[in-house]
């Protein structure tokens, strides 16, 4: 089955909540089409339209991201896991990123609190997937990599959470390798396990130095969740087209990599049947840390473990 949701403002939200009413539910193996707002709330499909500007269903005290969803998966249940597979991501015609002017740590780092604060204007082009931008009269480009920074399922937790620390269910994770082509599992919590998905990126590097991606709406994001009655796992994982990816968040970046390194040391157990000092060691030559944010609150680390790096 496939479901073709339009651009409706009682389809977003910026904020999680496990009793949020969810907008659809699907069945297992479903694939869900839809469109994403900007980083800003607005979306405008050309550069004749204005942009639209758009509000939360919710009644948050200070919306975040623009997500749409929550979407519920019949049957699922705490202990499971959910996939979101990505099948194909089409970023709008515009992005937008900036840097300086605001008390972030790496701006106090690099002494722009008080620098005013500048916007990139980027034109995107979908087709040949390129994007360009003016500093001055020099012109910049480059090719771009979308993907969704925000891809989560409900906390247990009561109450309100909001959206930009990434969590053990994921959320804000803003890695750039869950590209089109890649899995991403999620530890199921609630029942429904109520999936919530936006903030799409043209291009970014890993850490999201300034703050922020090339910002853009998505014209469409295409993915089909699954669930698994696998062991369940308390982190989320992905399987992309660069190779398995584990992950760690925390305000320090060195606990971050370790809860990363450890997620990964398990997963090589799993996959090779070796013990952890074993897969310990084979990790310290096939596998890469990388920082994959220090900006949203807590920092955040992923593992890659390539594909055929370790052939036996």
């Amino acid at each position: 089955m496939i479901h073709k949701l339009e651009l409706k403002e009682e389809y977003f939200h910026g904020s999680f909540n496990k009793d949020y009413h969810p907008i659809l539910t699907v069945q297992s193996g479903d694939t869900v089409q839809i469109k994403t707002l900007d980083i800003q709330w607005g979306y405008s499909n050309s550069p004749e339209k204005e942009r639209m500007i758009f509000s939360s269903r919710e009644t948050e005290e200070k919306p975040g991201h623009p997500i749409l969803g929550p979407i519920a998966i019949e049957g699922a249940k705490p202990g499971m896991v959910l996939e979101i597979r990505v099948n194909e991501l089409i970023p709008g015609w515009y992005g937008r990123n900036w840097a300086g002017g605001n008390p972030s740590w790496q701006n106090k780092k690099l002494g722009l609190v008080e620098a005013e604060r500048i916007q990139l204007d980027w034109r995107l082009n979908p087709k040949t997937m390129t994007g360009s931008t003016s500093i001055g009269d020099k012109e910049f480009h480059v090719g771009l990599s979308p993907f969704m920074g925000l891809m989560g399922v409900a906390p247990a937790e009561d109450g309100v959470h909001s959206t930009p620390p990434p969590r053990y269910c994921g959320g804000n994770i803003d890695c750039k390798e869950l590209v089109r082509g890649s899995s991403l599992f999620l530890p199921v919590s609630v029942e429904g396990a109520l999936f919530s998905i936006g903030d799409g990126h043209a291009l970014q590097g890993d850490g999201e130095s300034s703050g922020t991606a090339i910002e853009c709406p998505m014209d469409l994001v295409d993915i089909t969740l699954i669930l698994h009655e696998q062991p369940s796992f308390t982190m989320p994982r992905a399987n992309t087209p660069a190779g398995w990816l584990t992950f760690g968040f925390n305000e320090d970046l060195n606990e971050a990599a370790a809860v990363a390194l450890d997620e990964m040391v398990q997963l090589m157990q799993e996959f090779y049947g070796i013990s952890k000092t074993e897969a310990t060691a084979l990790s310290s030559v096939a596998v890469d840390l990388r920082v994959t944010q220090v900006v949203n609150g807590v920092k955040g680390v992923h593992a890659i473990l390539p594909h055929g790096v370790l052939r036996g």
